[in-house]
């Protein structure tokens, strides 16, 4: 049991909006057909997202509100933690229901409306609980810098006053500009800059882009086994290091192995729950909730990486990035909350 510790800083998470559309698959053979590389998160147009639904109309589905970011600030809404959310969803019954899922959590959404569709993420999870992405950003991928500066913005600067974290997700920083803009506020306010991430073959595409940004502003970065070997061209034991000096906090989630810890003073290894997985969706995103649960509270960093991994521990043994509240009840009265 963690003991309750009395101040929570509050924190504010940005990233793509998105309905997550979970799709159990039998086997492999159908990712083959449809040309998505196993484990990636490939982007789409509203026609080829249709076509992939169309393909797979006749599977099973469930529905719940998604997107890197936005599940890491609901894990810590459901933890107690006071926390923000900045997207972009169509006004459309997605829209609705994504926002209502962020209030009925108990996140603040600071949200931009737009005449497009909310983006959605349709799931394919094989049977080793491996999860392939095949996204239709919609209205999410309206969310842009201008937003953020004063008088011209939705949102503007403001947006950062009374936050102490800002975290973001790795696939927004295909839009350079809003990442720059965003993260240079952040540091201006005095927030602590955590990014994840997302996606190895995002961190590909934008690898000089990420590096400088990690570089000049990020202060907590978390990373599976693939985006750091994208990051750095290394293996998990040698990316860590590579990834702390440009950082103060590095985190490297090793799946089935746990994840590895490092600041300029501590090195942890940090190991996993006993669970029985089903889906590994969300997996990242709750430990990143558990991590920055911790670090918010000020817990020593052994114990922050314990949160995160059972956090991750307990969501992979449901289908998607949600948890019923039976199991977020049973977390908190395990952590000492209630």
């Amino acid at each position: 049991m963690w003991l309750k510790y009395t101040t929570m800083k509050k924190i504010l998470g940005m990233g793509n909006a998105l309905v997550d559309i979970m799709i159990p698959l039998e086997s492999d053979n159908i990712l083959e057909l449809l040309g998505l590389p196993k484990g990636s998160m490939q982007l789409m147009n509203g026609e080829q997202s249709n076509a992939v639904l169309s393909a797979l109309k006749d599977y099973k589905k469930s529905q719940s509100s998604g997107g890197s970011a936005a599940n890491t600030i609901h894990g810590l809404a459901k933890l107690g933690a006071k926390t923000g959310y900045i997207g972009v969803v169509g006004e459309d019954e997605l829209g609705g229901f994504f926002v209502r899922d962020l209030i009925q959590a108990g996140v603040d959404p600071h949200m931009i409306h737009s005449q497009q569709g909310t983006g959605r993420a349709v799931a394919l999870v094989t049977p080793d609980s491996e999860r392939t992405f095949a996204t239709f950003l919609g209205a999410a991928i309206e969310l842009s810098a201008e937003h953020l500066v004063p008088d011209t913005g939705q949102l503007g600067s403001g947006i950062f006053n009374g936050y102490s974290y800002f975290h973001i997700e790795g696939y927004l920083v295909q839009n350079h500009a809003l990442i720059r803009q965003a993260v240079a506020l952040a540091k201006e306010n005095g927030l602590i800059v955590s990014l994840d991430l997302a996606s190895y073959n995002v961190v590909e595409s934008n690898l000089d882009f990420l590096q400088s940004i990690v570089k000049e502003y990020v202060d907590i970065l978390f990373a599976n086994e693939e985006e750091a070997r994208a990051f750095t061209g290394q293996e998990p034991e040698n990316a860590i290091n590579i990834i702390s000096d440009m950082v103060d906090v590095a985190i490297v989630k090793t799946g089935s192995k746990g994840s590895l810890i490092k600041t300029n003073r501590e090195y942890l290894e940090i190991g996993i729950i006993p669970v029985q997985p089903i889906d590994t969706t969300g997996a990242g995103d709750l430990y990143a909730s558990g991590f920055l649960y911790g670090h918010a509270l000020g817990l020593p960093l052994k114990r922050c990486g314990e949160l995160g991994a059972m956090l991750a521990g307990n969501v992979i043994e449901h289908i998607g990035s949600k948890m019923p509240e039976i199991k977020w009840e049973s977390i908190r009265r395990e952590i000492g909350l209630r």
